[in-house]
């Protein structure tokens, strides 16, 4: 196995860009001085917990299951059973068929989201008594089980942002849109979840605003530090806010237990020997589900099932909908395991196959299951390092949170997600095939990148972010 040293050329991607610069250098700098002040210096509220709970007592919020029959604008097409709205626009439930010859399942169906629209998911930073300030909103989302988090500062479809549905303008949506509003520190397509979106991405975000930027309604400024205290807390900073969090611009480590040649080597090759297959199907012909008057549910009662609510939210662009949501059975775990190597925190990533990918697979958590759907499993059948994870010891686990997944299209989808330290046995043995260390320094550079890292891994990534020592 060979070693990354100091001394070797700056790090690139196989198109031959260059992961870190001199500019980069300048802004991680203003990152970890932003994750050293735990005070906010900037106009608005302080303490944001008890601002929170006043903005959820201030607006009128309320989500209530209704039968399919009662969706207003939604309806099931005749001929393929897909569940769209009559705009033609939004999102549209229909079926997914994936055949991958080198998994557990060979071949499946499913319901899924196909929701060709790139959104914009934006946050604007200011500095304020010379400390990096991220703009953030309390937003509600149906599918939340608290209903109200820390979002991004834009959080849009562009069905949204170009009013499609007749609703306010977006706030803010100027400093994303055009381009001159300010000074870019990330900008990349990101991939949505793969296993209930049909290859979805959004644009993620971060402009630093170079103009006055007014404090509305609904919105506070937040240092990183301060961020970093909140995503230790459970369904506090939604996964809008986390996936765009993890694309700042920190410096890399060249120090790793493998190059990033090796590295993208590696990943290069996972994606090749995967022979994935998927195509779009009517949802009627998604076989092993079964549609009532209220849900789309699996034969076995696993995995999800396809929901229908009313939705009222006083601090949204519309304030009355309704529309189909998807529901876990249960909740997941997701967890990278840890270790520390010259001095280095590197994570065991997998090299993830999800049927809604757009190339195959991404980088994902060593563990991203439900357990629930995996109960009935046993031996060599039980997924990779689940078990491991679920028996830690309270002293090997560096960080543990409950995190909401996407509220705008998933009802009570919430995850726990972990850093645990690996084990004596998982360090003594090489990693089985498709696992891979990877420091967190080439984790974030690989984000910068579209459709390397998935959305949960990315989370973990902001987590793993708000556990280190401030510098």
């Amino acid at each position: 196995m060979s070693r990354a040293t100091p001394t070797r050329p700056p790090r690139t991607l196989r198109d031959g860009a260059p992961l870190t610069s001199r500019e980069d250098t300048d802004i991680a700098a203003r990152l970890a001085r932003s994750a050293r002040e735990r005070v906010s210096r900037a106009p608005g509220p302080r303490d944001i917990p008890g601002w929170l709970a006043e903005r959820t007592e201030a607006t009128v919020f309320g989500v209530e299951r209704i039968p399919f029959s009662a969706l207003d604008g939604w309806s099931f097409d005749p001929d393929t059973g897909d569940l769209g709205h009559h705009s033609g626009r939004f999102f549209t439930v229909q079926g997914m068929h994936v055949t991958h010859q080198d998994g557990p399942s060979p071949e499946w169906r499913q319901p899924i989201i196909s929701q060709p629209e790139v959104g914009i998911l934006g946050i604007v930073v200011k500095e304020f008594g010379g400390v990096l300030h991220f703009l953030l909103q309390a937003k509600m989302e149906p599918g939340n089980r608290n209903l109200l988090q820390l979002s991004p500062t834009v959080q849009a479809t562009r069905s949204n942002y170009t009013k499609v549905h007749r609703g306010a303008d977006v706030k803010y949506i100027d400093h994303f849109v055009r381009p001159r509003r300010g000074r870019v520190l990330a900008d990349v397509l990101q991939s949505e979840h793969g296993s209930w979106f049909l290859r979805k991405s959004n644009r993620n975000m971060i402009v630093e605003a170079v103009d006055e930027v007014p404090l509305l309604d609904d919105f506070c400024w937040l240092t990183l530090g301060q961020i970093d205290a909140l995503l230790h807390e459970s369904n506090t900073v939604n996964m809008d806010a986390r996936t765009v969090l993890s694309c700042l611009p920190y410096g890399g480590d060249p120090r790793a237990l493998h190059s990033d040649v090796e590295l993208l080597s590696w990943f290069t090759a996972e994606r090749a020997r995967h022979d994935v297959h998927t195509r779009r199907i009517p949802l009627a012909e998604t076989s092993g589900w079964h549609r009532g008057a209220y849900s789309i549910d699996h034969e076995d009662g696993r995995y999800f099932r396809v929901v229908a609510v009313d939705v009222r939210a006083g601090n949204r662009e519309v304030t009355r909908w309704s529309q189909p949501l998807f529901e876990p059975v249960a909740t997941g775990v997701t967890a990278f395991l840890v270790r520390e190597a010259g001095g280095v925190r590197h994570v065991l990533a997998h090299a993830r196959v999800e049927g809604g990918f757009l190339d195959t697979v991404e980088l994902g958590p060593t563990v991203q299951y439900t357990p629930d759907n995996h109960a009935h499993l046993t031996g060599a059948d039980r997924p990779p390092f689940l078990d491991e994870i679920l028996a830690a010891a309270p002293d090997r686990i560096r960080y543990e949170a409950v995190h909401s997944e996407e509220g705008g299209r998933f009802l009570n989808a919430e995850s726990r997600y972990l850093l645990v330290d690996a084990d004596e046995a998982t360090l003594a043995a090489d990693p089985p095939p498709g696992f891979r260390w990877v420091s967190e320094g080439q984790l974030t550079s690989l984000v910068r990148h579209g459709h390397y890292v998935n959305v949960q891994a990315r989370t973990l990534l902001a987590c793993l972010h708000a556990t280190r020592e401030p510098r």
